[in-house]
């Protein structure tokens, strides 16, 4: 591999003849990491005309590199990284000085104050990883999802993989969301009524933004997502949380004053608490008497493999007052980020126009390759694969809790990825996922699902989509371990 001559800068500002700034740009690229053990460098008449120096300036630096074993010459291949060369293991950029800029008091807005719930860069090396909404690569379709990519680089959808939709979607796409997948939901929306996402957050921020101002109240699940409860935060309107049970959100508890209520009925987050039908209509119902809108979060609902899925509250709605949102993060691979929102026209519209000034539309080349995946039968294929999976493993996970006497808060009646717990009161579930890492074992506390001060601290989630169901039982003992260590 070559080095590009585009990678070379001189300092304006810099000190000294030019072949030793040339000497010290290049020790600097190879001490940094920039430049890697066996990478050719630019030749120096190439190097001097990039640079607009003499190339016996060049010349003479790469000499002086080659006496300090910095570089090595190969005949007339020409002159390349030393294997001896002082590589490090990653490239840190060098430091050319401190900054001075206050940003303190350059920010106008601080978005990083939030919960944020840490997932581990390696869980893969963990031995017991029940971590949530990560992908099995073991049960993915990698081949057909390869063929679908090259698919859709091929020529005839050239337009597709280059063009600038500006405002619109991939035809396939919305073709196959409308015909195959929203029925599946009880509901029934033209292409004008569907906007593909970056996956769910982005559709949950779009909704945020179009309904909701400094003089508007949401009223959210409390535990809820707690990334949805973070950027209502910025939208600096009112926020109410209204605790679950285990039905999911009660109607009756809804505030007179409220304008967007968020909810997940299929799969409480992170609860898993399923909404009855009785509750959905009368959900409805008070959200009609408050003349509000109702955003549904449908992000599970694949994972149903105990049983039919409940309808969506937006195949119940009549009104046209429930925005939908869906992802294929938990069906496909969360990676992919790929959503969509379904709601009435003049809502998409809006919607529509807010991302065109954030972002246009998602990759054209990421929708084509998904409609073809979907529309080919491949995500169908995926779906009733991980649905096998996930019952083997939950299966395993309830036998190992009931086995091992921890505490369920909360169980999917449908299904899902993931199992809701409660440890002891005295057990602080962030020390407890803290400890558990010496051990191999990964788990998500669940205090930064609550809202408010005096927030429980002894919830937390287990993910049991990413284990292999022989670590199940293993993995929830050391849990069990370390819970009476506390």
């Amino acid at each position: 591999m070559a080095i590009s001559v585009d990678t070379f800068f001189m300092d304006p500002n810099g000190q000294g003849t030019l072949q030793a700034r040339i000497q010290q740009m290049i020790a600097e690229g190879i001490l940094s990491g920039r430049f890697h053990v066996g990478e050719k460098l630019p030749s120096s008449r190439k190097l001097a005309a990039h640079l607009g120096v003499s190339r016996i300036t060049v010349t003479l630096a790469y000499t002086e590199l080659l006496a300090s074993d910095y570089l090595t010459a190969k005949g007339r291949s020409g002159y390349f990284v030393s294997q001896n060369a002082p590589v490090p293991p990653k490239y840190t950029p060098l430091q050319k000085g401190d900054e001075s800029v206050d940003w303190d008091a350059a920010l106008a807005r601080f978005y990083s104050d939030g919960d944020f719930l840490q997932k581990p860069s390696d869980w893969r090396d963990y031995r017991y990883p029940f971590i949530y909404g990560q992908a099995d690569r073991s049960l993915f379709d990698h081949a057909n999802w390869r063929l679908c990519a090259v698919r859709a680089l091929g020529h005839k959808d050239f337009d597709s993989l280059t063009g600038d939709y500006v405002d619109q979607d991939d035809s396939l796409l919305v073709e196959f969301i409308a015909r195959h997948t929203l029925p599946r939901r009880g509901i029934s929306a033209r292409p004008e009524e569907i906007l593909i996402t970056l996956g769910a957050q982005n559709a949950l921020w779009l909704a945020s933004r179009v309904l909701l101002n400094r003089h508007r109240t949401a009223a959210i699940e409390d535990p809820c997502y707690y990334a949805l409860r973070n950027l209502l935060l910025h939208s600096e309107c009112t926020v109410a949380p209204l605790p679950v049970d285990q039905d999911g959100l009660p109607p009756e508890s809804i505030p007179d004053q409220t304008d967007v209520i968020f909810t997940t009925p299929s799969h409480q987050s992170p609860t898993t608490a399923t909404m009855p039908l009785e509750r959905r209509n009368a959900l409805l119902d008070r959200a009609r008497e408050l003349d509000a809108v109702i955003v549904e979060d449908d992000y599970e609902f694949e994972m149903a493999f105990l049983g039919a899925p409940s309808p969506a509250l937006k195949s119940l709605d009549r009104d046209g007052r429930v925005v939908y949102v869906g992802s294929f993060s938990k069906s496909l691979f969360p990676g992919l980020r790929l959503g969509y929102m379904v709601g009435s026209e003049p809502f998409i519209r809006e919607a529509r126009a807010l991302r065109a000034l954030v972002l246009r539309h998602p990759p054209g080349h990421i929708q084509r390759t998904a409609a073809y995946f979907l529309s080919l039968g491949h995500y169908d294929a995926q779906i009733r694969r991980m649905s096998k999976a996930l019952q083997l493993r939950r299966e395993a996970i309830e036998t190992a809790i009931d086995a091992y006497g921890l505490t369920v808060a909360g169980r999917g009646v449908l299904g899902g990825s993931s199992m809701w717990m409660q440890a002891p009161q005295s057990v602080d579930t962030t020390r407890l996922a803290s400890d558990l890492q010496d051990r191999s074992v990964h788990i998500e506390p669940g205090e930064q699902f609550f809202s408010g001060p005096d927030r429980p601290r002894n919830y937390y989630r287990l993910g049991y989509s990413s284990i292999q169901p022989e670590r199940i039982a293993p993995g929830i003992e050391q849990i069990a371990e370390a819970i009476r260590a506390l």
